[in-house]
């Protein structure tokens, strides 16, 4: 999955250190998301649509891997 967290979280000039603790996670769940190694809980997602008032699919693409349609 891809994310446009770190292009978005700049954008508003928030660090990553604001961001996770605004979110109550560390500072290397966000660098770990914004480096696309970590996919975020449903939870978590939706904190950060709702943070920066996007829908989950602003913030997060989802693209289909053939191997995963058979």
């Amino acid at each position: 999955m891809k994310n446009r967290l770190e292009e978005i979280r700049k954008e508003k000039g928030i660090t990553q250190e604001e961001l996770a603790s605004i979110l109550e996670v560390s500072r290397q769940t966000i660098g770990s998301l914004e480096n696309g190694r970590y996919n975020p809980s449903i939870l978590l997602a939706f904190k950060i649509a709702r943070y920066f008032n996007l829908t989950i699919e602003d913030i997060f693409i989802y693209e289909e891997v053939e191997d995963e349609k058979k």
